[in-house]
């Protein structure tokens, strides 16, 4: 089965799906991250962060996941992630914080 909106790593198009699903402060990152000036980095922080908790590295194209697509197990990852907000923005936070590590080391 094929589901046009299964790639292989969560899609950054998939973000301002996700606006509604926690809380304020959730939809304030989401805004940011949806802005068309948003920074590259924190987009890429974001995609590596869903990528972890839905485990999209595990996901194929037989899996149940794929076959419903990346919206709609980004959201129900996200619906059913235990801790609140603030730790998840702290998730968050530690993502880009990789990310920005990742790219220093990079340029050296």
């Amino acid at each position: 089965m094929f589901n046009s909106d299964t790639e292989l790593f969560f899609p950054i198009r998939v973000i301002p799906t996700l606006r509604s699903i926690r809380g304020k402060e959730w939809e304030n990152l989401i805004d940011r991250l949806s802005d068309p000036k948003a920074e590259e980095v924190e987009q890429i922080a974001f995609t590596a962060l869903v990528v972890k908790l839905a485990g999209c590295t595990g996901c194929d194209a037989d899996s149940f996941r794929a076959m419903r697509g990346c919206t709609q197990c980004a959201r129900m990852v996200l619906k059913r992630f235990k801790g609140s907000d603030a730790d998840l923005l702290n998730q968050y936070e530690q993502s880009k914080a990789e990310v920005i590590e990742f790219l220093r080391k990079r340029k050296e």
